[in-house]
């Protein structure tokens, strides 16, 4: 076996998952208080905050589920097979999503525009909800068989926590793509998002400290690396700080800190998610001995290895292609005949 890179991969596959939610939870977040707004003109403006960025968010989406393919390939096969209509509603509602923004502004008619806000709203919430539902049943448990096999069903992967971790996950998503859409408007609207974000930032503290004790209370495994090395608790101190430190940034205006803080409060919280669950890949639930690891599920050390290599290429180019647009196109929404 070669321990460290089954661990490099499975890092690799987090950060990749964690790009996805750093970038792509703000387009969400955008989508999910879409029809808070009351103009089109206003609305079009929410479109065009996203306008540049979207497609280029959901490109981390399909890297992490490329990299899990191909470095955990037994893991790819459950999950998918196990949580095959969650994942079809999630595609289904990031396809929505994704044809609204395009076509929404293609005609004036007033019930075209609507139908559209009404998908692109819907896709929003929808795709959050399913991922941090997703997560949430990865940290509780999934029934797994001896062939490693998923062994429950759909309705069963809706219980009280899971859904909680789902609730969550769009209450940070609301927040972060508040904070960052009061950063690209001006104006009315911009004011409005301000009174938005300070509301979703609540929402998020409640959502994110009744979780914080449902873990501990009912989720006791996702706690254990922690307690056994007390070093790791400063992941969630910095968690904690970061979270914190969001309203008093924005509270003082400093608008662009408290979105790092939001992005720094997604890092923490996937990097304690990783750490908690580590080694495990799909925590099996009530026989643990059917989890899948990085060591059951990985692919060959040959396989690993030359992937390494490509992902070393890879990773960068993508990462400067992401900061070159935002880079491009940073500053204040500017409407022109071009735009969504």
């Amino acid at each position: 076996m070669h321990p460290d890179l089954n661990s490099i991969w499975f890092v690799l596959v987090g950060v990749l998952f964690t790009g996805y939610a750093m970038l792509d939870g703000f387009d969400l977040g955008i989508g999910a208080l879409h029809l808070f707004t009351r103009t089109d003109q206003e609305r079009r403006v929410m479109l065009n905050a996203i306008g540049p960025v979207w497609d280029g968010n959901e490109v981390w989406l399909v890297t992490g589920g490329g990299a899990l393919f191909a470095a955990f390939p037994n893991v790819y096969a459950t999950a998918f097979s196990g949580f095959y209509l969650a994942l079809m509603l999630l595609l289904a509602s990031l396809i929505f999503r994704a044809v609204a923004i395009e076509f929404r502004s293609k005609r004036p008619e007033l019930w075209w525009r609507r139908m559209w806000d009404v998908s692109f709203a819907g896709g929003s919430i929808l795709s959050s909800l399913l991922i941090g539902t997703a997560l949430g049943n990865l940290a509780w448990g999934v029934p797994i068989d001896a062939q490693g096999e998923f062994a429950g069903t759909f309705l069963g992967l809706l219980t009280p926590y899971p859904l909680l971790v789902g609730i969550t996950t769009l209450a940070l998503f609301m927040m972060h793509g508040a904070i960052y859409g009061v950063m690209k408007t001006e104006d009315k609207l911009h004011d409005q998002l301000r009174v938005w974000a300070m509301r979703c930032i609540i929402f998020f503290v409640i959502c994110a400290v009744t979780l914080s004790m449902s873990t501990l209370l009912y989720v006791p495994h996702m706690a254990v690396r922690v307690r056994e090395h007390p070093w790791l608790f400063t992941v969630a101190l910095a968690n904690m700080l970061a979270i914190a430190n969001i309203p008093r940034e924005f509270h003082h205006g400093r608008d662009g800190r408290a979105f790092v803080s939001s992005c720094a409060a997604i890092i923490t919280l996937m990097a304690l998610f990783a750490l908690n669950l580590y080694p495990n890949m799909i925590y099996s639930l009530p026989n643990p001995e059917n989890s899948l690891t990085i060591y059951n599920a990985a692919s060959s050390p040959k396989t690993l290895g030359i992937m390494l290599i490509i992902a070393c290429i890879g990773i960068p180019v993508v990462v400067a292609y992401t900061v070159s647009i935002y880079w491009i196109f940073r500053g204040k929404v500017k409407m022109d005949r071009m735009s969504y």
